[in-house]
């Protein structure tokens, strides 16, 4: 299956179990994990969100094949604007920072200057027009990179008191499991 036909399969409604399908199928190199980064950047935002949807269920169910390009995946990152794209582009970076994640993705974590992933994800959690799922992996992802980077604990607190009051009570919830990760942690 080459891009021109993913993409083709790409363009109608996809169901979760075709969805699958297609993950297992990247995982058999028959596309590439960078076709699929690729077509999240599609100018049809739906397309740009199903294929964002593939690569996180590549990511979660055959890795091995995510991981070869899971450099590219960091560096392009900070250029999605599909918002229904980023939500499963921030949910594979909240699961490639965990701290019980494959230690395969930890070095490639350890080995990746965050910095900027981090000033972009601190964006993304103060942004007004950003949906409060896509915060919510924000914040796991700021709370996840806290051992590489010891100041985000401290700025990452400041910015939940300020945003708790002005977002929904699904955040709110967010905030008191990141609060109680930063307490255990101590």
């Amino acid at each position: 299956m080459q891009n021109d036909l993913l993409l083709e399969t790409i363009k109608t409604t996809l169901q979760k179990s075709k969805v699958e399908k297609l993950a297992a199928i990247a995982s058999e190199e028959t596309f590439s994990v960078k076709d699929l980064i690729d077509l999240s950047f599609y100018h049809d935002e739906q397309i740009g969100f199903r294929a964002a949807w593939i690569l996180e269920n590549v990511y979660t169910a055959h890795q091995f094949r995510f991981l070869p390009h899971a450099l590219y995946f960091l560096e392009k990152l900070p250029q999605q604007h599909n918002l229904s794209a980023l939500r499963h582009y921030v949910k594979i970076l909240a699961f490639m920072t965990k701290k019980n994640t494959a230690e395969a993705v930890k070095k490639v974590i350890a080995g990746y200057d965050t910095d900027h992933l981090v000033e972009v994800v601190f964006a993304w959690l103060i942004d007004e027009k950003i949906p409060v799922a896509i915060k919510s992996h924000c914040l796991n992802i700021l709370a996840n990179l806290n051992t590489k980077h010891n100041w985000i604990r401290e700025e990452l607190l400041q910015t939940m008191d300020f945003l708790v009051d002005k977002e929904s009570i699904a955040f709110f919830a967010k905030v008191k499991q990141i609060r109680k990760q930063f307490s255990v942690s101590n």
